[in-house]
């Protein structure tokens, strides 16, 4: 999530904060107004609850605000939410056994690299977590082909990095294959690169010298060959050819093998939006992802223990807009009551009473009434 947001180390120790008090308090975290609502309770009413996590300035909270507001103008309020992927789903195979290929279309996506590497990560570990281990299979039972890979890695940070490598590295054991398609090795980092054992280039070309550096670096990482000119043969290859290697059932590259790749019986174009439209309301997961899922979570919880509060402070709100008369005070009250004509006239005869029994006569009665 960090890395969608584009978040610095201090930003993402504040969402991190954020994720932990979610978890001790039971609230999930389901989409992005989950989220802000988590934010908003924290800097408002429940400011006092992260004491024992440390607590976090409103400035970081801001900027975090800033980068859900940028990501949700990407499109991400679609993306994150429910109902949730299943990985199972690309396991699925047809009522005669054979596996049926499953396309993700994230043309949408493809433009805004944090959301796009965001989701291809997840769906790795989605598959490392969720996948029993199978140890060394003579073939893979899930195969994924990432295009466009360099997207994956525009930008990331070390840590990053790491987990991509572990994940390839280890996703091996749980029988899924992993294939990155980019233009050149260069695109891929080199401790990623180190884990892969398959390799399939098309042709290079060099019109600059950068260019040229990239086709010695693409050469340099195919193992030697006597038969062939690597650096030569890769800028002759035509459509449909390749250099291939793969590693034998000993672990051992295979010797550069140039080989004519026979074409997919597909369409070599983009499908036309109306039969993708199509096919999408034909599919049998368009029950299951057809239509999003709002579902009781943090946003939800946070606004029901907001109500009774809301409730009991409801009085003095509307006095404070002027919808509602504001009840009198004590002093307001004994003050209306002296005020009054009744409480007055009571006065007016205690004070001549008293006045009687002292024997002031009724001449200073007067003036004394005058001067008061």
């Amino acid at each position: 999530m960090a890395r969608a947001l584009g978040l610095n180390d201090t930003q993402q120790s504040v969402l991190a904060l954020v994720f932990k008090y979610c978890d001790d308090k039971g609230l999930l975290l389901l989409d992005l107004s989950d989220l802000k609502a988590v934010l908003q309770h924290l800097t408002g009413d429940g400011a006092a609850e992260l004491a024992e996590y440390g607590g976090m300035s409103k400035a970081t909270v801001g900027v975090l605000f800033r980068k859900m507001v940028e990501l949700e103008q990407q499109g991400a309020g679609q993306f994150f939410g429910e109902p949730e992927f299943e990985v199972a789903d690309l396991l699925r195979t047809d009522p005669s056994g054979k596996g049926i290929a499953s396309t993700l279309e994230l043309s949408g996506i493809q433009d805004r690299p944090a959301l796009f590497s965001t989701f291809l990560m997840w769906l790795l570990a989605s598959l490392y977590r969720e996948l029993p281990e199978v140890g060394d299979m003579d073939k893979p039972k899930l195969v994924f082909f990432f295009d466009e890979a360099h997207l994956l890695f525009d930008g990331a940070s070390k840590a990053f990095l790491d987990q991509v490598e572990q994940v390839v590295r280890l996703v091996r054991s749980k029988g899924v294959g992993v294939f990155f398609v980019t233009q050149t090795p260069k695109d891929v980092p080199a401790e990623v690169l180190a884990q892969l054992g398959h390799r399939v280039q098309h042709a290079l070309r060099a019109f600059t010298p950068d260019d040229e550096k990239a086709l010695r670096a693409t050469a340099n990482t195919f193992p030697r060959s006597e038969f062939y000119d690597i650096p030569k043969a890769l800028t002759s290859l035509g459509i449909g050819e390749a250099l291939v290697t793969v590693l034998t059932p000993r672990g051992v590259p295979t010797p550069v093998a140039a080989t004519l790749l026979a074409p997919p019986a597909s369409l070599m174009a983009p499908i036309p939006p109306a039969e993708l439209a199509a096919r999408v309301a034909r599919s049998p997961l368009q029950a299951a992802y057809g239509a999003a899922v709002d579902r009781e979570s943090a946003r939800e919880t946070l606004e029901a223990r907001a109500s009774p509060a809301a409730a009991s402070t409801a009085p003095a709100a509307r006095v404070a807009r002027g919808t509602a008369p504001a009840e009198p005070t004590m002093a307001e009250q004994v003050g209306k009551a002296l005020n009054s004509p009744l409480a007055r006239t009571v006065a007016g005869t205690l004070v001549r009473g008293l006045f009687g029994v002292l024997g002031v006569p009724a001449t200073a009665r007067r003036r004394r009434r005058r001067l008061y």
